[in-house]
């Protein structure tokens, strides 16, 4: 008895509904380039996101100082505003102050890395400057009834002094010293000394 061949399945293209389960290219699509707009976005903010400025600005004086030692007393006269030097043995909290602070505590925190923003309240409102407080960790404002300049600024071995609370150079000296390491102790703390600062 002789078999009869099978007869081979034909092969049918694939439906209508087949082709719908495989899936359309296009949120695929869309999705990588959703992706790619977003990734090009950030660069272009990062891009021209202004930079802070760098360097020591001109104008800028070293200022010698003696040696860093901690000290009982007075040291300094009332309106002076020391760069570094003999200082008492705690340093002063960091932030923006409405009335005098004494020099001697204020020259600690220089030696800890803040810089100290001091201005003539007869001249400058005091409050143009409380924008640097908060967004830098080391930086005190005070008030220096007799200082010469208008705003002087001060770290550790160093001075500038300005007439605009808006003078760039103003700026350009926190971002160069708050926390340098030209300071003898860069690491050490602005808070949890003494004074209460408003802000």
């Amino acid at each position: 008895m002789s078999k009869t061949p099978k007869k081979a399945r034909s092969k049918r293209p694939p439906t209508r509904r087949a082709e719908s389960t495989a899936g359309s290219p296009w949120p695929k699509r869309l999705l990588l380039g959703a992706g790619a707009l977003v990734a090009f976005v950030l660069i272009v903010l990062v891009a021209f996101q202004p930079q802070p400025l760098r360097g020591v600005p001109e104008g800028t004086e070293e200022v010698p100082v003696a040696s860093a030692q901690h000290v009982d007393g007075d040291v300094y006269a009332d309106d002076e505003v020391p760069a570094g030097g003999p200082h008492a043995a705690v340093w002063q909290n960091c932030g923006f102050y409405g009335e005098p602070i004494d020099a001697e505590p204020a020259a600690h925190s220089l030696e800890h890395g803040a810089v100290w923003l001091t201005y003539r309240p007869d001249v400058v409102d005091g409050s143009t400057l409380k924008r640097f407080v908060g967004r830098f960790e080391k930086v005190l404002v005070s008030p220096v009834p007799g200082q010469a300049q208008p705003i002087t600024a001060t770290a550790w071995g160093h001075r500038l002094e300005v007439d605009d609370p808006d003078d760039p150079r103003l700026e350009q000296f926190v971002n160069e010293f708050e926390g340098s390491s030209e300071a003898p102790e860069p690491g050490g703390a602005c808070t949890g000394g003494l004074g209460t600062p408003e802000i």
